[in-house]
């Protein structure tokens, strides 16, 4: 097995990054990596890891419970194999193999990790910087299909489109309402407004964002041809992080590993101008417009989001009820009972119900969290038996080849049923405030009439 020493960081560009991961886009020659991207993982700066660094390599006690079921995922020797195996054994049942890309395991030296690390400190966000760098203590990383490329080798670019590959970046997040009944009275806006609609008022109290979103997941996963175009034209108009366009592997829209504002005029014009030998329209400001129903045509023809959707609701649940049964595998007393001054009936289920529950439950929150790519490529007229998907552009008159695949699909961590509960609490919390305030501020009490 080949591996990748620290001469070879320079070969690799920094493409973007997740939570626990950095990825990075292969820029030589070599014939064994065109095509490709590579995953390294990251480590928390504040988790100086336990025993010399093998801490967070692999399962937990618990974990090993919760996926027993797999037993090569449970064997997995390191962090690599982890994710490779969850892709392999959990996520491809469930969504199908089409779409997805499980990688296979390339070997790093150490010095390659800390080059890499160095080379992309200054393209990366400052608050990604500061939380996480690469994790130099592990010996492989993940080496997948760059799927900003339509097809291995990158074309020669430029001019006719017959070789120009353009692909789209969405993060989908979760496309459907709760309806658990173990969802608080005080919480119930959470059944009637979409997870992301709430989350964006915290993050702009943050300073997270600098406006909301207009994009509603509820809209992407309708199975209305009109509000999955409304959602595609939210997501152009302000893509934070949720949507980020190529062309022949290099970003023409949207943010590297950071969340971006509202599209503006110059960027527009940019784009507009990318997507020249792309698009066949002779008025210029009619290309994107185009190109936006072509998007939002693919998401709907090829139906891979009800797929999506179907393991997104594996949390049947929610939150507010899968948070006792991690109290239950873990074998602590459940903090929220306590404060509730209640026992919910979750802790008399039978152990193995609560270990499905939350089992489901993060998988599920892998769904929500995964991004789709979508790569087009002009139909040649010559391709008489064209092996892929196409899609007709009849504002244009044009013919696109297209893939879609599911990329990130990480395997979470138990532990982080703790966080996702105090994140909801907070994103509702705050939510409900602000819709009361605004629900008095609407009906104000009126001296003068």
């Amino acid at each position: 097995m080949m591996i990748l020493e620290e001469k070879d960081a320079s070969d690799w560009i920094y493409r973007g990054e997740g939570g626990a991961n950095l990825v990075l886009a292969y820029a030589a020659s070599s014939p064994l990596f065109v095509g490709k991207v590579i995953r390294i993982q990251k480590a928390p700066k504040a988790d100086k890891t336990v025993n010399g660094g093998v801490a967070a390599s692999v399962l937990t006690n618990y974990e090993q419970l919760l996926w027993r079921e797999y037993k090569e995922l449970v064997s997995s020797p390191n962090k690599e194999v982890v994710e490779q195996r969850y892709v392999k054994d959990v996520i491809i049942p469930l969504l199908g193999p089409k779409h997805i890309d499980a990688g296979v395991r390339v070997s790093v030296s150490k010095e390659f990790l800390e080059c890499v690390d160095k080379k992309v400190t200054k393209q990366r966000p400052t608050w990604r910087v500061n939380a996480a760098n690469v994790d130099t203590t592990h010996d492989s990383a993940l080496l997948l299909n760059d799927h900003s490329l339509f097809s291995l080798g990158i074309s020669s670019g430029g001019g006719g489109g017959g070789g120009d590959c353009l692909s789209v970046e969405i993060k989908p997040k979760c496309g459907f309402l709760p309806t658990s009944r173990f969802i608080s009275e005080e919480n119930n806006l959470k059944r009637s407004v979409s997870r992301f609609k709430m989350h964006q008022l915290l993050k702009l109290e943050q300073n997270e964002i600098s406006e909301v979103s207009e994009y509603d997941p509820l809209d992407l996963f309708s199975g209305s041809k009109d509000r999955v175009s409304e959602a595609i034209k939210a997501l152009y108009s302000i893509p934070q992080n949720n949507f980020r366009v190529f062309l022949n592997g290099s970003l023409v829209l949207g943010g590297s590993g950071e969340s971006t504002g509202r599209t503006s005029t110059e960027t527009a014009h940019a784009f507009e101008d990318a997507l020249k030998g792309f698009i066949q329209s002779s008025d210029d400001g009619l290309r994107t417009k185009c190109f936006l129903q072509l998007v939002s045509d693919t998401v709907y023809d090829s139906g891979v989001l009800d797929k999506l959707l179907q393991v997104q609701k594996l949390d049947r649940l929610d939150i507010e009820g899968a948070i006792h049964c991690y109290y239950n595998i873990i074998n602590q007393p459940c903090p929220i009972c306590k404060e509730e001054e209640e026992d919910s009936s979750l802790h008399g289920l039978p152990f193995d119900e609560s270990l499905k529950i939350v089992k489901d439950y993060l998988i599920a929150a892998t769904a929500k969290d995964c991004s789709l790519m979508i790569s087009f490529r002009l139909r040649n007229a010559w391709d008489s038996a064209p092996s892929c998907d196409a899609v007709c552009l009849k504002s244009t008159n044009q013919t696109f080849d297209y893939k879609v695949h599911f990329i990130d699909l990480s395997l979470k961590p138990l532990k982080r049923m703790e966080a996702y509960y105090k994140l909801d609490n907070k994103i509702i919390s705050f939510y409900t405030r602000k819709h009361k305030g605004e629900e008095q501020v609407g009906n104000p009490k009126r001296s003068d009439s």
